[in-house]
């Protein structure tokens, strides 16, 4: 008989695209993120994608200092896989951007496989009577925000991050997304397996459409064959949606108060755990077992927990 297929569940549990004003149960200060985290780890979670935020006001902070109270009790008291952002917020620069990983090596790291627009602003309308801070209203309001990396910053955070024997999550928006990490694949700047996760439904990037999901799997099928482990990322309310494509389909999954607020149509997700909880029911109810920490640095030849930098 053969074995059960092993699903691994990222839980990103607060990014920096929704702000604090738009749900309570956000995660801002450094106990709140390193609670989400565990929370979710416990839910089923094997991946923990982590941001930092200042807990004044709740904006995104990429400072190293932000994330080391956190980083420190997520490994005490979890043996999940920490994946810290190299993204930040998409109004920082590439230098800001990619500290925390330099300085903590974690065993995974994301990475944005291109420069695009980054479309927050239809978010505005939605939630504008209820920001209590000028700063939320700024950043949402920006129809200007262009998310830079280019091939030279990918390159550099490639190879900055690559010393420490990081790994990558690389988030693919669109098809330019793929051929481009397949560059890099093709100079040797990267080896298998990627952890690819393409990302759905956010505003600059590609639709969230079954046909959209099909068209990138079958671009990364056709230019990387067995040397990627393929995940997803559905924006808001396509988050259990293209989870579940994914799962039936032979892929991976991600979650989180980063990507979705929501627990369903008008109802706010009260923890990250609880939407973990939600994709692993899917994916049990597929006849399919979601994968351990461990399991997850085997899929994805990680060099484990005990050679990060916290």
């Amino acid at each position: 008989m053969a074995p059960r297929r092993k699903v691994i569940i990222t839980c990103a549990v607060t990014g920096a695209i929704h702000t604090p004003s738009m749900s309570e149960y956000l995660p801002v200060t450094a106990s709140q993120i390193a609670e989400a985290a565990i929370g979710a780890a416990e839910a089923g979670a094997a991946v923990v994608h982590l941001h930092a935020r200042d807990p004044r006001d709740g904006r995104p902070d990429q400072s190293p200092e932000a994330f080391d109270p956190f980083l420190k009790v997520i490994k005490q008291r979890s043996d999940c896989v920490v994946n810290i952002t190299t993204g930040g917020a998409p109004t920082m620069t590439i230098q800001d951007r990619l500290r925390p990983a330099d300085t903590w090596k974690p065993e995974l790291a994301s990475l944005n496989m291109g420069s695009m627009n980054f479309g927050l602003f239809p978010m505005l309308a939605r939630f504008d009577a209820q920001l209590r801070h000028q700063w939320e209203r700024d950043y949402l309001g920006n129809k200007g925000i262009l998310f830079r990396n280019t091939f030279e910053d990918i390159e550099h955070i490639l190879t900055t991050l690559s010393a420490h024997g990081t790994r990558f999550e690389f988030e693919c928006y669109d098809t330019a997304h793929l051929y481009n990490l397949k560059h890099f694949l093709d100079a040797g700047l990267v080896k298998g397996p990627l952890f690819i996760q393409t990302v759905f439904g956010l505003m600059g990037g590609i639709g969230a459409h079954y046909d959209d999901v099909m068209h990138m799997k079958r671009t990364a099928d056709r230019l990387f064959g067995d040397q990627y482990r393929w995940s997803v990322l559905g924006a808001g309310k396509n988050q259990l949606p293209v989870a579940a494509i994914s799962a039936a389909l032979g892929g991976h999954v991600r979650v989180g108060l980063e990507d979705s607020l929501w627990a369903g149509p008008g109802k706010l997700a009260q923890t990250n755990a609880e939407q973990v909880a939600a994709a692993r029911q899917i994916i049990e109810g597929l006849g399919l077992d979601i994968a351990t920490p461990d399991e997850a640095r085997e899929l994805l030849d990680l060099k484990g927990a005990d050679v990060v930098g916290f």
